[in-house]
């Protein structure tokens, strides 16, 4: 049965969902243990109070109301007695009593503490029923003897001193005691028990956050639940299988690599025998365009494959970059910090991403500003140029492989579309960002975030 609701409803629904669970799949699974077993408990004290507890109570506190109405029909038959009849209420009831005339019966009402209805209702209800025409009133003490009753007549006071245990049974005390610690020692081994499970779960995602990255963890072994054991040993093998179309594709390439630069470098030499002239230089200059264009392709589909993860200083690497084109006629402007600007990646995929970005930031500007910053949680550099930049509809394009604006960018200034895709692809290798924005210089500004 399926309700539909509002789309108004299921908005405010879904916010509120979002809002109070958990986000993690541990507390949320406690949750789910934590809620019902709440629920049992407190249902379970209610019915046990209703029911027993009532019972109890109502039947302890008639008991003793008889015995004391036995007691005071004794004294009222026989009241030359009253010693003997104390003795016997004591001895065989368990109940101390003393009797005050009217005389005297003010001056012994001097108790402080009236007890919980908890404790003494059932009690007051009895004495109530049992003697209605009379002035009856329950005190508690502190020692053993501790419940006082007195009961006021026309004849005089009854005052009678007895245990509260002959109205009150600790039994649902020791109930809630033992369902509370039953409860706790559950609840100890769920944790324990989810948290095993919830490990091999993390542990798993980390492991696929690390290869997507380039990191290859292979001290991980799967563990846990059937489930999440089988969804480990799918991942161990989808891994393996990636590496080797990986490792095929590079021999590949390296071989095709080898065949295709042996006929260029035998027509570059049958170039140079050629004679001077118009022919020569569009034969050559075709020739080098060949080798920068395959260059390119095998950069780009490579991708620096079986390259280490290392720890990396982005700082170091910023300023070599750029120390290659302090002889450009062009002004460079580069700002960092002293917080931390090591990172774990690929440290040649890395260097060629950047090289990539500050290169086009030279070729078409005359002014540069490059600033390094970070934070506990992610790397961030922006690369600015007061060049033409690229318009805001084409800021997307540009990332496609052999994207290509043809306006600002041809053969003449070198590349072949791949510079941007090939540093995207290196960026979101390590999980992280890079985005085209307008300079403060008035050209393009790229904003690269990687997570540390």
């Amino acid at each position: 049965m399926h309700i539909t609701l509002s789309e108004k409803a299921e908005e405010t629904l879904k916010y509120w969902r979002l809002k109070l669970l958990p986000r993690t799949l541990f507390f949320r699974t406690m949750l789910l243990i934590f809620i019902p077993l709440i629920v049992v408990q407190v249902v379970s004290v209610v019915m046990f109070f209703d029911g027993s507890w009532k019972r109890m109570g109502r039947r302890l506190s008639d008991n003793l109301v008889s015995d004391m109405e036995v007691v005071m029909e004794l004294v009222n038959k026989n009241p030359k007695q009253l010693s003997n009849i104390q003795k016997l209420s004591e001895t065989k009831l368990d109940i101390k009593f003393n009797f005050h005339p009217n005389q005297t019966k003010y001056q012994v009402m001097k108790k402080a503490s009236k007890g919980s209805r908890m404790i003494i209702g059932y009690l007051d209800e009895a004495l109530r029923k049992a003697f209605p025409n009379d002035v009856t009133d329950i005190y508690l003490g502190k020692e053993d003897r501790d419940l006082i009753v007195f009961i006021d007549t026309d004849k005089g006071l009854f005052e009678f001193e007895t245990s509260r245990k002959k109205i009150f049974s600790s039994s649902i005390f020791m109930f809630v005691a033992w369902m509370a610690g039953t409860s706790i020692l559950l609840f100890l081994v769920a944790v324990l028990f989810l948290r095993i499970q919830v490990r091999s779960i993390a542990e798993l995602a980390q492991v696929a956050e690390d290869f997507g990255k380039g990191i290859d963890n292979k001290d991980f072994k799967p563990y846990g639940s059937s489930e999440v054991r089988k969804a480990a040993i799918a991942f161990i093998k989808m891994k393996e299988r990636i590496q080797r179309q990986i490792s095929e594709r590079t021999q590949m390439l390296a071989g095709v690599s080898h065949d295709l630069r042996t006929p260029l470098t035998r027509m570059k030499l049958q170039a140079s025998m050629m004679q001077e002239g118009e022919d020569k230089k569009d034969f050559l200059a075709d020739i080098e365009e060949m080798e920068k264009m395959l260059d390119g392709y095998l950069s780009f589909v490579s991708g620096e494959g079986g390259e280490k993860s290392t720890f990396v200083d982005v700082n170091e690497m910023i300023l070599s970059i750029i120390n290659k084109f302090r002889n450009k006629n062009a002004l460079i402007r580069y700002s960092t910090n002293d917080q931390v600007s090591a990172i774990q990646g690929r440290e040649q995929s890395l260097k060629r991403a950047l090289t990539n970005v500050i290169s086009n930031a030279f070729r078409y500007g005359k002014t540069i500003a490059v600033k390094l910053e970070s934070n506990d949680k992610k790397l961030m550099i922006n690369i600015e140029d007061d060049g033409p930049g690229i318009p805001e509809d084409k800021r997307e394009d540009v990332f496609k492989a052999f994207y290509r604006l043809e306006s600002s960018r041809n053969k003449e200034t070198g590349g072949v579309g791949l510079g941007l895709s090939i540093a995207k692809d290196v960026i979101t290798s390590h999980g992280g960002t890079i985005e085209l924005g307008d300079s403060s210089l008035g050209g393009l500004k790229v904003s690269i975030a990687i997570p540390l």
